[in-house]
């Protein structure tokens, strides 16, 4: 009885423990998207993980991404990012609950994860915060920092932070450094055509160099410009 007592008394311990960890991580994490729905970030966890693996090749790497604010980014490129990445942007609440049953339907008749249904807010929390890794773990911090994100800041304001850190190439970060290593101009001046191509790589964009255009990515952005008229952005 009293040896059950006391593994009774470490399991309480543990459990209370790891709750108030829990507690410290959430704190942690909703501090800093307060202060980020004010304060521009410097960096996001993605860029430091992805700069880490850039050096592991090139000791010399170095990542491109120089913030502008969402007034000087052009409207075609929040067209259409919000045509290819998120439709409902404007509607949800940080998730689209039919794109998430859809993707799930369509992976348990492939057998395998080939969609995925992450709205904007999801990308975002998961570029500022979190690991590449796929865990389900990762995915219920994504989800709560997601909730963070969007009870905290406005529609604007979420768009703006993730159109400065999208990646678009290696070591290519946020519209403005996209806009000048692909097409020589600013994230002002990006036309439509330009756009939908910068939208269209966004799933893989160490992919694609300089305005290379496959046949599938040419679908892909005709599929984009089709759809920019009907974007709504904030």
């Amino acid at each position: 009885m009293r040896a059950l007592r006391k593994s009774w008394k470490v399991f309480s311990y543990g459990l209370a423990a790891l709750a108030f960890a829990v507690l410290v991580a959430q704190a942690w994490f909703y501090a800093h998207v307060l202060w980020w729905s004010t304060h521009n970030p410097t960096s996001t966890a993605f860029m430091r993980e992805q700069f880490e693996r850039l050096r592991a090749k090139d000791p010399h790497a170095r990542l491109q991404q120089h913030w502008v604010s969402y007034s000087h980014i052009s409207v075609h490129l929040k067209r259409a990012v919000v045509a290819a990445e998120d439709a409902k942007f404007i509607d949800h609440a940080g998730f689209d609950w039919e794109a998430i049953e859809k993707a799930i339907e369509k992976n348990e008749r492939r057998g395998r994860v080939v969609a995925g249904a992450s709205t904007i807010s999801q990308q975002l929390a998961k570029n500022l915060f979190l690991s590449g890794e796929r865990t389900w773990l990762r995915k219920g911090e994504e989800a709560a920092i997601t909730w963070m994100l969007e009870s905290t800041m406005s529609k604007r304001r979420i768009l703006e932070l993730y159109l400065n850190f999208a990646e678009w190439g290696d070591g290519i970060y946020g519209a403005e450094a996209a806009a000048r290593h692909h097409f020589g101009v600013s994230a002002a001046a990006l036309g439509p055509e330009q756009s939908a191509w910068l939208a269209a790589i966004l799933p893989s964009p160490s992919r694609y160099e300089r305005g290379h255009t496959t046949a599938y990515l040419a679908g892909r952005i005709a599929t984009i410009r089709a759809r920019m008229p009907m974007a709504q952005i904030p």
